[in-house]
Protein backbone atom coordinates (compact mmCIF):
# COMPACT_ATOMS: atom_id res chain seq x y z
CA UNK A 1 0.00 0.00 0.00
CA UNK A 2 0.94 3.61 -1.06
CA UNK A 3 1.84 5.82 1.87
CA UNK A 4 0.55 9.33 1.44
CA UNK A 5 2.26 12.50 3.29
CA UNK A 6 1.43 15.56 3.61
CA UNK A 7 3.31 19.03 2.55
CA UNK A 8 3.51 22.62 2.43
CA UNK A 9 1.63 23.73 -0.81
CA UNK A 10 3.78 26.96 -0.60
CA UNK A 11 6.96 25.71 1.98
CA UNK A 12 8.35 29.27 3.86
CA UNK A 13 11.66 27.71 3.29
CA UNK A 14 11.40 28.71 -0.43
CA UNK A 15 12.95 24.90 -1.90
CA UNK A 16 15.67 24.95 0.37
CA UNK A 17 14.78 21.35 1.41
CA UNK A 18 14.59 22.57 4.93
CA UNK A 19 10.61 21.85 6.46
CA UNK A 20 10.14 18.47 7.99
CA UNK A 21 8.49 16.86 5.35
CA UNK A 22 12.24 16.30 3.99
CA UNK A 23 13.37 14.53 6.37
CA UNK A 24 10.33 11.51 5.38
CA UNK A 25 10.77 12.27 1.87
CA UNK A 26 14.69 11.12 2.55
CA UNK A 27 13.99 8.38 4.28
CA UNK A 28 11.41 7.22 2.36
CA UNK A 29 13.80 7.81 -0.95
CA UNK A 30 16.54 5.36 0.72
CA UNK A 31 14.29 2.54 1.71
CA UNK A 32 12.89 2.52 -2.08
CA UNK A 33 9.08 2.99 -0.71
CA UNK A 34 6.75 4.40 -3.29
CA UNK A 35 4.74 7.45 -1.53
CA UNK A 36 2.01 10.47 -2.80
CA UNK A 37 2.11 13.34 -1.37
CA UNK A 38 -1.12 15.54 -0.54
CA UNK A 39 -0.09 19.27 -0.12
CA UNK A 40 -1.82 21.70 2.10
CA UNK A 41 -2.43 25.03 2.26
CA UNK A 42 -1.49 27.26 5.71
CA UNK A 43 -4.88 27.83 6.36
CA UNK A 44 -6.28 24.11 5.81
CA UNK A 45 -3.19 23.14 8.39
CA UNK A 46 -5.35 24.89 11.43
CA UNK A 47 -9.02 22.90 10.11
CA UNK A 48 -10.28 20.20 12.12
CA UNK A 49 -9.55 17.25 9.27
CA UNK A 50 -5.93 18.29 9.15
CA UNK A 51 -5.71 18.21 13.07
CA UNK A 52 -7.19 15.30 13.29
CA UNK A 53 -4.03 13.97 11.86
CA UNK A 54 -2.17 16.12 13.54
CA UNK A 55 -3.17 17.64 16.41
CA UNK A 56 -0.61 20.65 16.14
CA UNK A 57 -1.88 21.97 12.66
CA UNK A 58 1.79 21.25 11.44
CA UNK A 59 3.24 19.17 8.72
CA UNK A 60 4.08 16.29 7.98
CA UNK A 61 1.26 13.53 8.32
CA UNK A 62 2.19 9.75 6.76
CA UNK A 63 -1.02 7.72 6.36
CA UNK A 64 -0.95 4.07 5.57
CA UNK A 65 -4.11 2.04 5.14
CA UNK A 66 -5.77 2.94 8.71
CA UNK A 67 -2.41 3.93 10.06
CA UNK A 68 -1.86 7.94 10.53
CA UNK A 69 1.20 9.22 12.24
CA UNK A 70 2.57 12.83 12.95
CA UNK A 71 5.97 14.26 13.76
CA UNK A 72 8.97 13.60 11.24
CA UNK A 73 10.97 11.87 13.74
CA UNK A 74 8.42 9.60 14.63
CA UNK A 75 7.53 8.57 11.04
CA UNK A 76 11.40 8.25 10.23
CA UNK A 77 11.08 6.13 12.78
CA UNK A 78 8.35 4.00 11.50
CA UNK A 79 9.97 4.07 8.33
CA UNK A 80 13.49 2.74 9.40
CA UNK A 81 11.58 -0.01 11.30
CA UNK A 82 9.56 -1.06 9.15
CA UNK A 83 12.20 -1.44 6.05
CA UNK A 84 15.50 -2.18 5.24
CA UNK A 85 17.94 0.10 4.97
CA UNK A 86 17.87 2.80 7.54
CA UNK A 87 18.62 0.66 11.13
CA UNK A 88 21.32 -2.21 11.51
CA UNK A 89 20.26 -5.71 12.00
CA UNK A 90 22.44 -5.48 14.92
CA UNK A 91 20.78 -5.29 17.65
CA UNK A 92 23.23 -3.22 19.85
CA UNK A 93 23.87 -0.92 16.66
CA UNK A 94 20.75 -0.60 16.07
CA UNK A 95 19.61 0.92 19.47
CA UNK A 96 22.92 3.08 19.00
CA UNK A 97 21.18 4.49 15.89
CA UNK A 98 18.32 5.28 17.74
CA UNK A 99 19.58 6.78 20.06
CA UNK A 100 21.30 9.39 17.44
CA UNK A 101 17.81 10.01 16.29
CA UNK A 102 16.82 10.83 19.46
CA UNK A 103 20.05 13.22 19.67
CA UNK A 104 19.20 15.00 16.74
CA UNK A 105 15.62 16.12 17.89
CA UNK A 106 16.10 16.61 21.20
CA UNK A 107 19.16 17.35 22.03
CA UNK A 108 20.83 19.45 19.10
CA UNK A 109 17.87 21.04 16.98
CA UNK A 110 16.32 22.42 19.88
CA UNK A 111 18.99 25.34 20.26
CA UNK A 112 18.87 25.82 17.04
CA UNK A 113 15.01 26.12 16.75
CA UNK A 114 15.89 29.16 18.91
CA UNK A 115 18.09 30.83 17.30
CA UNK A 116 15.98 31.38 14.56
CA UNK A 117 12.95 32.02 16.54
CA UNK A 118 15.37 35.00 17.79
CA UNK A 119 16.41 35.69 14.30
CA UNK A 120 13.37 35.95 12.80
CA UNK A 121 10.69 37.23 15.48
CA UNK A 122 13.15 39.02 18.62
CA UNK A 123 14.91 40.88 16.02
CA UNK A 124 13.15 44.26 17.74
CA UNK A 125 14.04 43.88 21.52
CA UNK A 126 15.82 45.66 23.23
CA UNK A 127 17.37 42.25 24.63
CA UNK A 128 17.74 40.45 21.10
CA UNK A 129 21.51 40.57 20.69
CA UNK A 130 22.18 39.44 24.31
CA UNK A 131 19.83 36.61 23.85
CA UNK A 132 20.84 35.67 20.24
CA UNK A 133 24.97 35.21 21.33
CA UNK A 134 23.91 33.06 24.43
CA UNK A 135 22.06 30.65 22.05
CA UNK A 136 24.50 30.38 19.40
CA UNK A 137 26.75 29.62 22.49
CA UNK A 138 24.75 26.71 23.50
CA UNK A 139 24.98 25.61 19.50
CA UNK A 140 28.38 25.63 19.94
CA UNK A 141 28.88 23.95 22.71
CA UNK A 142 26.51 20.99 21.26
CA UNK A 143 28.47 21.54 17.85
CA UNK A 144 31.95 21.02 19.53
CA UNK A 145 30.59 17.91 21.56
CA UNK A 146 28.91 16.41 18.23
CA UNK A 147 32.33 17.16 16.46
CA UNK A 148 34.36 15.60 18.73
CA UNK A 149 32.07 12.59 18.75
CA UNK A 150 32.68 12.05 15.11
CA UNK A 151 35.85 12.62 14.50
CA UNK A 152 37.26 11.47 11.08
CA UNK A 153 34.49 8.90 10.74
CA UNK A 154 31.93 9.10 7.96
CA UNK A 155 28.85 8.16 9.85
CA UNK A 156 27.77 8.60 13.96
CA UNK A 157 28.31 5.13 14.30
CA UNK A 158 29.31 3.06 11.31
CA UNK A 159 27.29 2.81 8.48
CA UNK A 160 24.93 5.68 7.62
CA UNK A 161 21.67 5.16 9.75
CA UNK A 162 18.12 7.23 10.32
CA UNK A 163 20.63 8.43 13.13
CA UNK A 164 22.71 10.21 10.31
CA UNK A 165 19.68 11.18 7.97
CA UNK A 166 17.96 13.13 11.22
CA UNK A 167 21.40 14.51 12.18
CA UNK A 168 22.30 16.28 9.02
CA UNK A 169 18.86 17.22 8.67
CA UNK A 170 18.94 19.41 12.02
CA UNK A 171 22.65 20.08 10.94
CA UNK A 172 21.45 21.92 7.54
CA UNK A 173 19.32 24.28 9.54
CA UNK A 174 22.33 26.31 10.35
CA UNK A 175 23.65 26.44 6.69
CA UNK A 176 22.37 29.80 6.50
CA UNK A 177 24.57 31.21 9.51
CA UNK A 178 28.59 30.69 9.28
CA UNK A 179 28.17 28.29 12.53
CA UNK A 180 28.37 24.95 10.95
CA UNK A 181 31.78 26.76 9.18
CA UNK A 182 33.51 26.55 12.28
CA UNK A 183 33.29 22.71 12.29
CA UNK A 184 34.89 21.44 8.83
CA UNK A 185 33.86 17.62 9.77
CA UNK A 186 30.46 18.54 10.79
CA UNK A 187 29.97 20.58 7.49
CA UNK A 188 31.71 17.78 5.46
CA UNK A 189 29.37 15.17 7.00
CA UNK A 190 26.15 17.03 6.08
CA UNK A 191 27.90 17.35 2.42
CA UNK A 192 28.06 13.64 2.56
CA UNK A 193 24.77 13.32 3.35
CA UNK A 194 23.37 15.84 0.86
CA UNK A 195 25.55 13.88 -1.54
CA UNK A 196 23.56 10.54 -1.37
CA UNK A 197 21.10 10.03 -4.42
CA UNK A 198 18.55 9.34 -2.05
CA UNK A 199 18.60 13.05 -0.57
CA UNK A 200 18.87 14.48 -4.33
CA UNK A 201 15.98 13.17 -4.84
CA UNK A 202 14.07 14.18 -1.76
CA UNK A 203 15.52 17.61 -2.52
CA UNK A 204 14.43 17.52 -6.03
CA UNK A 205 10.89 16.60 -5.10
CA UNK A 206 9.91 18.77 -2.44
CA UNK A 207 11.77 21.91 -5.01
CA UNK A 208 9.78 21.11 -7.74
CA UNK A 209 6.49 21.46 -5.36
CA UNK A 210 8.14 25.16 -4.54
CA UNK A 211 8.55 25.97 -7.97
CA UNK A 212 5.05 24.87 -9.38
CA UNK A 213 3.76 27.13 -6.90
CA UNK A 214 6.05 30.06 -7.63
CA UNK A 215 5.17 29.88 -11.39
CA UNK A 216 1.75 28.76 -10.89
Amino acid sequence: MTATITAFERSPDRGKGQARDMRVRWALEEVGQAYDVRLVSFSAMKENAHRALQPFGQIPTYEEGDLALFDSGAIVFHIAERNAGLLPDDADARARAITWMFAAVSTLEPPIVDRETAMLLERDEAWHKQRLHMVEDRIRGRLSELSDRLGDADWLDGAFSAGDLLMVMVLRRLNRSALLDEYPNLSAYVARGEARPAFKRAFDAQLAVFTAASTG
